[in-house]
């Protein structure tokens, strides 16, 4: 059974920071490709990151890229997310997923690529 686990989300200002995390249990996350997806008030889930088996490989959606950091945390079966320079739009349940396949960067910002999902992580950026 695999298990996926966010944390780190809370209350930043604009332009600040927060760093998310997501533990996976039940298998190593540099097995499949691990995604991470937001879910604002009021809109679609958005596929915003995504790290390759090996970490060498990454997107990011245009809204983020720049701006946040993606990084596999292989001795602690984990990924981390860093986010730079917050927004009130960044303002949105963060979740993370383990991917069902190998990664294809073509698609892995794509929801339809991922099996398994955390409960996610609120963020709030607000002054």
């Amino acid at each position: 059974q695999v298990k996926l686990v966010e944390s780190g989300g809370g209350l930043a200002q604009p332009g600040g920071s927060l760093r998310l995390t997501c533990t996976v249990s039940g298998r190593r996350p540099d097995t499949y490709p691990i995604g991470w997806f937001r879910r604002a008030p009021g809109k679609d889930l958005e596929g915003i990151s995504c790290i390759s088996t090996s970490g060498r490989n990454k997107d990011y959606s245009d809204s983020v890229k720049g701006r946040f950091t993606i990084s596999k945390d292989a001795a602690n079966n984990a990924v981390h997310l860093q986010m730079n320079d917050l927004q009130p739009e960044d303002t949105a349940i963060y979740y993370c997923a383990l991917g069902t396949a190998w990664f294809n960067q073509a698609v892995c910002l794509m929801r339809s690529q991922y099996g398994d999902w955390g409960q996610g992580t609120q963020v709030n950026v607000t002054s």
